[in-house]
């Protein structure tokens, strides 16, 4: 930390943005309060908390809209210990080893309007995290692999699954088709609500000759 971070640390604390308590932006009292994400998915789909818990909503609000870009780095910490979990008996049964971590990504005017990719951030304290414990897993960051080419209504507002699959639909296109031909891939994104939107990019990857995929959520 900088003298001029120390400094603002002095004046403006660190607090969980739940609970207000001086820290961390979300405490592990509230993180571990959290109940796990039990809702049905798709068998390839690992989401971590429910996101119906107030801590985890508020939290991926403040970070995706008012941009509390510190929360990934405290998300990725449990999405890391989960993805290791899964990876640990994936590599050995599927001989799913050195997989891509490849963020959903946003339309560019949505990006442009937020200034960042919240799944792109969280991919990258992931890596982080990976070489930081040298947990002897390879994880690749291909955040430029998956390209969002039209703008859709925002998933959020549309109720009806069916209707997520049409909106979604031919949204996502690969940049560099041999970059992912034979590989791995783990999809990341915050939120899993009917999951079209990783069922697409999923589709377009295995299309571009994507070996493998699964994904990982925030929350669902």
């Amino acid at each position: 930390m900088s003298f001029l971070d120390t400094i603002l640390e002095i004046i403006f604390p660190t607090k969980c943005v739940f609970c207000g308590k001086n820290g961390d932006d979300l405490c592990l009292e509230c993180l571990s309060g959290a109940p796990a994400a039990e809702r049905e998915s798709a068998k390839w789909i690992y989401p971590v908390y429910d996101y119906r818990h107030p801590a985890i909503k508020k939290s991926l609000w403040l970070l995706k809209y008012k941009g509390k870009k510190r929360l990934a780095g405290v998300f990725a910490e449990t999405l890391y210990e989960k993805i290791i979990e899964e990876l640990s008996e994936l590599s050995v049964m599927e001989n799913f080893n050195q997989p891509i971590l490849v963020p959903i990504p946003l339309a560019s005017a949505r990006y442009r309007e937020r200034g960042f990719n919240q799944s792109e951030l969280i991919c990258k304290e992931l890596i982080k995290i990976n070489g930081e414990r040298q947990s002897g897993i390879e994880l690749k960051l291909g955040n430029n692999i998956l390209t969002k080419t039209k703008d859709t209504v925002h998933q959020a507002r549309i109720k009806n699954r069916i209707a997520r699959l049409k909106n979604i639909a031919g949204s996502f296109e690969v940049n560099n088709p041999l970059a992912v031909k034979r590989k791995n891939i783990i999809l990341i994104d915050d939120i899993l609500t009917t999951g079209a939107t990783l069922t697409e990019a999923r589709k377009v990857l295995k299309r571009s000759g994507a070996r493998k995929i699964i994904a990982f959520t925030l929350a669902h």
